[in-house]
């Protein structure tokens, strides 16, 4: 069982995000701009989902790949994907918010094995379960690493009288592709099989 390592995760995760972050915030106002589009908002939706999985490769995100048309081409599969995941999280979070949030972490990386791996629904919930196991704590302690460090620099920055208020929307620009970029490394040590992880 392969072990997510940290520490890894959050240095390479903010270089890639920083790295990236001109192209992903243009893809993003691209995103916005046009969501409101029928037909082509299913295809953006699902590329903007996919760029974890870029970064993972290596890939320098072109803003304009949001409108290829390989993304709209299962989209069939892709509302079976969110439905399956939806019908399940309700119940999940009425047995209470734990169960939910295991199942939320359980199934993150199912719409990227959707994705990369061409996998239907069902193959991706159930991938996405087998390679987040015994690692939902570690990408659960991530998330609260990442949000601790936004609110101490939001408050920070909050306090500095005019300018804060601006640098803070910087920050918030900034926090975006830095959780993209680990959400990469993430995706990347639980599915590369060359890669050795170290284990916590």
């Amino acid at each position: 069982m392969k072990k997510l390592d940290i520490k890894e995760v959050l240095t390479e995760g903010v270089g890639i995000g920083i790295k990236n972050i001109v192209s992903l915030v243009l893809a993003t106002i691209l995103y916005v701009v046009t969501v409101w589009i029928p037909y082509l908002n299913v295809g953006t939706t699902i590329a903007m989902m996919s760029i974890p999985v870029e970064l993972s490769k290596g890939n320098i995100i072109n803003p304009l790949f949001i409108f290829d048309a390989k993304f709209r081409k299962n989209m069939g599969e892709f509302f079976i994907l969110v439905g399956l995941q939806a019908m399940a999280m309700v119940p999940a979070f009425l047995m209470g918010i734990i169960p939910g949030i295991v199942l939320s972490y359980a199934w993150v990386l199912a719409i990227y094995l959707f994705i990369d791996k061409d996998l239907h629904a069902l193959d991706a919930l159930r991938k996405s379960n087998e390679l987040t196991y015994g690692n939902k704590w570690r990408m659960f302690f991530i998330s609260i690493i990442l949000a601790i460090a936004l609110g101490i620099v939001t408050g920070i920055l909050g306090i500095i009288p005019h300018v804060g208020a601006i640098l803070n929307v910087i920050v918030m620009i900034l926090y975006y592709p830095i959780q993209l970029g680990c959400n990469a490394v993430i995706y990347k040590q639980l599915t590369n099989p060359e890669e050795e992880v170290k284990a916590e």
